[in-house]
């Protein structure tokens, strides 16, 4: 008989009533891969995108939850970076690979790193899908280095806060848009020009900028072509949908990327080496138990957290 496991599950899709918390089976692992004891779990965007039908997972049922830090609990044959007991973080395949809003997670080995020894679960928890994307976007994309220009838009969110702190930590100087209550926390995690986007329109006051990190998309794409230098990239995170973008990027000199964030051992590791040394953060603004999963993307779709939501699992 397999043993059993609690899990968040939904049957349809809708509103955040529609997430249950039930028992399942837990997952056994295949060759080369790991299972995981889920500690905490993040949440981000895309999870309520998917819970209400616009991700790309299609038709319930499924368990959503990317982020993953826990402890390794059995390794499967061929395994050898990862044993019983290590505790370690990463990311599930986007957006394929979903299941950790769960006690339990398989998934190959080199999905995971080991947790830095400085933070804990929560944090760490809090870091794989959105560092990842930022890393993913400034580093590997833009090739952000010392002496450039960074715009980071919704830089009090999830994604753009720890842009603003890679992008730092390679010795960018790094413009970054929030409300007004938002101001004093983006010059705390390093913004050398925070912008009032309810005050201002960012693109009258950024100037000569090299590159640019849109999670927004529609109408902020095509305001940010007039912040970049020609020659600059943008890198966006959702679809911009307006007519016309792409040739109005192509004329005005800018490079413009979709990103999709994908698992990436090489950039985790970078990712926990800055943690580890304190120079990557993550903001929580809230904690919740898996059995508040439903609050919590109730939390997260007012569209005003500043940081990470986390899911713990272990008290």
């Amino acid at each position: 008989m397999s043993e059993k496991m609690r899990a968040v599950r939904q049957d349809v899709t809708g509103g955040p009533d529609v997430l249950k918390l039930v028992e399942v089976d837990r997952p056994v692992p295949g060759p080369t891969e790991v299972l995981v004891r889920v500690h905490a779990a993040g949440l981000n965007p895309t999870d309520w995108k998917h819970r209400a039908g616009k991700g790309f997972l299609g038709d319930p049922p499924f368990t959503l939850g990317w982020d993953v830090s826990g402890v390794v609990e059995a390794v499967g044959v061929g395994v050898t970076i990862h044993k019983p007991g290590d505790e370690v973080f990463g990311m599930l395949r986007y957006p394929f690979g979903v299941g950790s809003h769960a006690d339990y997670v398989t998934a190959p080995s080199r999905t995971f790193v080991r947790k830095p020894e400085g933070i804990d679960h929560v944090q760490a928890g809090a870091l794989p899908l959105a560092a990842l994307t930022a890393w993913q976007s400034l580093v590997d994309t833009a090739g952000v280095r010392e002496g450039r220009r960074v715009l980071v838009h919704a830089a009090a969110g999830g994604v753009g806060h720890l842009a603003v702190q890679i992008a730092k930590a390679r010795g960018a100087e790094v413009l970054g848009t929030a409300g007004t209550g938002k101001q004093g926390f983006l010059r705390r995690i390093g913004v050398d020009e925070p912008i009032d986007y309810t005050a201002v329109d960012f693109a009258d006051v950024a100037k000569d900028v090299d590159v640019v990190l849109d999670p927004i998309g529609g109408e902020y794409g095509t305001r940010s072509l007039r912040v970049l230098r020609p020659g600059g990239v943008l890198v966006s995170l959702l679809r911009n949908a307006e007519e016309g973008f792409a040739d109005a990027a192509e004329e005005a000199g800018v490079r413009w990327e979709r990103l999709l964030v994908e698992p990436d051992h090489h950039a985790l590791r970078q990712i926990a080496a800055l943690a580890e040394a304190g120079r990557l953060h993550a903001e929580i603004e809230e904690v919740f138990p898996l059995e508040e999963a439903a609050r919590a993307h109730e939390r997260g779709e007012t569209g005003h957290v500043t940081g990470k939501l986390v899911l713990t699992m272990v008290d």
